[in-house]
């Protein structure tokens, strides 16, 4: 089986040692993404964006992710960020879990990884 890594060329997928997604057995795995902006809502946004980019050139969209995980150092920043996930996830929602930890940076308020079924 083969397997199909897709880089986006974010900062810390060289200094880390990761790609953004893999894409293996049927699934496209996304990797935790953080987004660029001045508060959760539009990082939200903006990791969003990224990620749905990833899923594209996999040949999936965010009506394939089956799974999602939301990451937060503030689970209170959370809540303002659902109308942004519902207008993305729309009729298709995934299964969905969200922690509470630190990220790798204290500037960063939101990370999310997806887990999409490829189409086929």
């Amino acid at each position: 089986m083969a397997i199909r890594r897709i880089h986006s060329g974010g900062a810390f997928e060289p200094r880390i040692g990761y790609c953004r997604a893999v894409v293996a057995g049927g699934f496209v795995h996304v990797a935790g993404t953080v987004g660029q902006g001045d508060d959760v809502v539009a990082q939200c946004r903006d990791a969003l964006a990224v990620i749905g980019r990833a899923l594209a050139e996999a040949g999936a969209s965010f009506a394939d992710v089956v799974r999602v995980t939301y990451m937060l150092p503030d689970r209170n920043e959370f809540e303002p960020c659902w109308p942004v996930l519902s207008e993305t996830f729309g009729l298709n929602p995934p299964a969905a879990t969200m922690i509470e930890c630190g990220l790798i940076d204290p500037k960063y308020r939101i990370e999310i990884e997806v887990t999409a079924l490829l189409p086929t």
